[in-house]
């Protein structure tokens, strides 16, 4: 019984003493040893320089010599000769009216200038027999008057020999009149002839300058009233884009125009990239900003009315450095590399340039020497004395 008792606690005895003996015949751990995360990025040296900032603007093409063609009378049109988005060369004929609307208008002036002169003759005719006249009459009442005096007339005779003189006065001064006033009534009326004759050669349109036909509104037959826009044309030679800027730059803007800095700027059309120039900037602004007027350069298949986006350039700036968007941190520091570790460094921002197709921010960073190593890749959990593995660009 002691024996069976006994048993179940050797058991355990030998157990423990195994363990135990195992336990320190085991091998040692190595020792851990705590290292430093190392974050690869990439660098960059950059020295302060001159830099053209970008400025990007977005507006629509327009043509300051736009004409729109209108009907000088009420007619009908009898050919129109373009259309829309043509090109054509200055003197083209653009439209013609019909010329049984215009014509009539001329030979009814005409007839009226030839009947003044006609009738001028006339007076001059007629007022040497009305003088004639006169001076008969003048005669008559005195002759009635002295055979009145020596008792030979009757009154009457008398009254009707002035009534006759009045009347013969009367007509010649209505006829000298009528002289006076010739000359104004045939301005009058050769005025009109001339404008008759002008509305006749304006029934043919033509182009005063080469161009590119914005729009036709009529077509042949149609009945237009007097003053109606047949069509319109534009300089294809002679284009602006007109854009929004924010009036914070409209200041430098001026006096780069007065320094005779020629500010470019370059648009897209399309595939196709449309050179400008900085032509002036307008004088009223608004809470979007002030108007600046472009001029394209190379821009004679861009149409009127086309928005573009625009790089126009602002004036030199000093003491900039261009690094990628991805180096600037918070919007108002990068991070320097001092022996492998990160240093904040304090910047502006002066505008942003285009190299190409990559586009860099300009920046002025008083504190940062020539020849400093900046990090260029973004690390959202960049802080001072973080370590770093710079790849040199």
């Amino acid at each position: 019984m002691i024996f069976r008792r006994l048993l179940p606690v050797a058991v355990i005895a030998v157990a423990a003493a195994g363990f135990l003996a195992l336990k320190a015949s085991r091998p040692a751990p190595p020792q851990v040893e705590a290292r430093e995360r190392v974050w690869r990025i990439e660098s960059r040296r950059v020295a302060p320089g001159e830099a053209r900032p970008n400025l990007v603007v977005y507006g629509r093409v327009e043509a300051p010599d736009r004409l729109r063609a209108a009907a000088p009378v009420g007619g009908r049109i009898l050919q129109v000769a373009v259309r829309d988005g043509q090109a054509v060369a200055a003197g083209r004929l653009l439209a013609r009216l019909d010329p049984g609307d215009l014509l009539p208008r001329v030979e009814r002036a005409r007839a009226e200038v030839e009947r003044e002169r006609i009738r001028h003759r006339h007076d001059l005719e007629a007022v040497v027999e009305e003088r004639r006249l006169r001076e008969l009459a003048a005669a008559g009442v005195e002759r009635v008057s002295r055979l009145k005096k020596a008792q030979l007339g009757a009154e009457s005779a008398l009254d009707q020999a002035r009534e006759a003189l009045a009347r013969a006065r009367l007509a010649v001064t209505q006829r000298e009149q009528s002289l006076a006033e010739h000359p104004a009534r045939l301005a009058q009326l050769q005025a009109n002839l001339a404008e008759a004759e002008r509305d006749a050669a304006r029934g043919e349109i033509h182009a005063p300058f080469a161009g590119r036909v914005a729009g036709v509104e009529v077509a042949a037959g149609d009945q237009v009233q007097p003053g109606q826009v047949l069509l319109s044309l534009y300089a294809a030679d002679d284009l602006f884009l007109r854009a929004r800027v924010p009036v914070d730059y409209a200041a430098e803007l001026r006096r780069a125009l007065a320094a005779g800095d020629g500010l470019t700027a370059e648009a897209e059309y399309g595939e196709r990239r449309v050179a400008a120039q900085l032509e002036r900037i307008g004088g009223e602004a608004d809470a979007r900003g002030i108007d600046v007027l472009l001029r394209l350069i190379d821009g004679n298949d861009v149409p009127v009315g086309a928005f573009l986006a625009a790089r126009l350039q602002r004036p030199i700036a000093d003491d900039v450095i261009a690094l990628p968007y991805s180096a600037l941190h918070g919007g108002n520091r990068i991070y320097r590399i001092d022996a492998g570790r990160l240093a904040s460094v304090p910047v502006t921002r002066v505008g942003e340039r285009r190299d190409g197709d990559e586009v860099r921010v300009l920046l002025r960073a008083p504190a940062l020497a020539a020849g400093s190593e900046v990090m260029v890749t973004h690390l959202p959990n960049a802080i001072d004395g973080l370590a770093v593995e710079a790849l040199t660009r």
